[in-house]
């Protein structure tokens, strides 16, 4: 897969900017505050219509517009897409299309183009907490199966249902519930609890498909080979069911008016050597972990009908060191790849093209 020109419009700083890209290495240069990290956003919300910096739509509008554009050309196999996406600043709905057509499904889009970014706050992924890790696997499933979108949409759905009827019935405990109000809560634990439950087989099975990858790509990039890495998810509802959980949680849940047991609550378990990564790994160690887990992704990806995905590195080699960053390049595919950096190219780095922010010409008022 090929990104053969992408063009934005009132996205994030930029009013007009233009790229045209070449396979292999693309370094896109600038100081901090330039806009080359937006450029990387913009070619990753083209691919997933959703920002890798989990921007709300209205904030990637340049200030002072109402709209922003982003356009692009992929070459997949023998094909062309035109990609094409307007985002409003007003929250209102914003439109896609692909060939000229309406998109219907953004799972749709995902299924023909793959992106995948490393970025500096993946770090997040090991130190931070719970919820990190929950966005890094479920960001991963979406990526290696599309349509699982729909599943992950559903539990969300049946979460925020269950935790409107509990803020409408709760505040005193189970004991004041009348027959209706208990009769609605039976339901909504049925259907959050086989929503949750499909999403966390989900999540165990994308766990059982990286780990792997991941303890080997750990191996090679921190030069250890006898490194010790493992992923696991076992959230505590598991053996019992979702279902049961929930109704030993009922009580607390009425009181507090939101859902206290559930796959939005849980966290993986990341080891080095046997020790918690989050809180017994050096800084350089977890870096090189968050690393590893996203190489892992990108292996399983390349793996699967859409193939190998469009790297976008934002600035990810600054706090390697030298070998650790020699590793890196020695490590990242052949393919498309697009870094952002504020400082120099890093060494051994062979770039197809350096493209400097404040140089880049502005988008055309037309293009076939």
């Amino acid at each position: 897969m090929l990104l053969r020109w992408l063009e934005v419009r009132d996205f994030r700083p930029h009013e007009s900017v233009a790229l045209e890209l070449s396979e292999g290495l693309t370094v896109i240069r600038g100081s901090n505050g330039s806009g080359k990290t937006s450029l990387l956003e913009a070619v990753g919300y083209l691919a997933t219509l959703a920002s890798f910096r989990r921007a709300a739509a209205g904030d990637l509008v340049r200030a002072g517009t109402s709209s922003a554009v982003v356009r692009g050309e992929f070459s997949v196999g023998d094909r062309r897409l035109l990609v094409e996406t307007e985002i409003r600043a007003d929250g209102g709905r914003n439109r896609t299309q692909v060939n000229r057509q309406p998109l219907r499904r953004a799972a749709e889009l995902q299924e023909q183009v793959a992106v995948l970014s490393f970025q500096p706050d993946d770090l997040l992924v090991v130190k931070g907490p719970p919820g990190e890790r929950r966005d890094a696997i479920d960001g991963a499933i979406l990526s290696l199966r599309p349509r699982t979108a729909d599943s992950r949409q559903r539990l969300a759905a049946c979460l925020r249902q269950r935790n409107a009827l509990l803020r409408q019935v709760g505040g005193r405990g189970e004991t004041g519930l009348d027959g209706e109000g208990r009769r609605s809560l039976d339901i909504w634990d049925d259907r959050l609890a086989d929503a949750a439950e499909t999403w966390a087989a989900e999540r165990r099975g994308a766990v059982a498909e990286l780990q792997p990858g991941m303890e080997r790509c750990f191996r090679r990039l921190a030069g250890d080979g006898d490194a010790r890495v493992t992923m696991s998810y076992d959230p505590p509802w598991l053996n019992s069911g979702l279902k049961a959980a929930l109704a030993a949680a009922r009580g607390e849940d009425l009181r507090r008016g939101v859902t206290t047991v559930g796959p939005h609550r849980d966290d993986l378990d990341w080891r080095l050597g046997g020790l918690p990564a989050r809180s017994h790994a050096s800084q350089g160690n977890q870096r090189c972990l968050s690393l590893a887990f996203r190489l892992a992704v990108h292996d399983s990806m390349t793996a699967s009908p859409a193939g190998a995905p469009l790297l976008l590195l934002d600035d990810v080699f600054s706090e390697l060191d030298p070998a650790r960053q020699e590793r890196l390049l020695g490590m990242l595919p052949a393919g498309q790849i697009l870094l952002a950096t504020a400082g120099d190219t890093p060494l051994g780095a062979r770039p197809e093209q350096v493209l400097e922010v404040t140089d880049l010409p502005r988008a055309p008022t037309a293009r076939p």
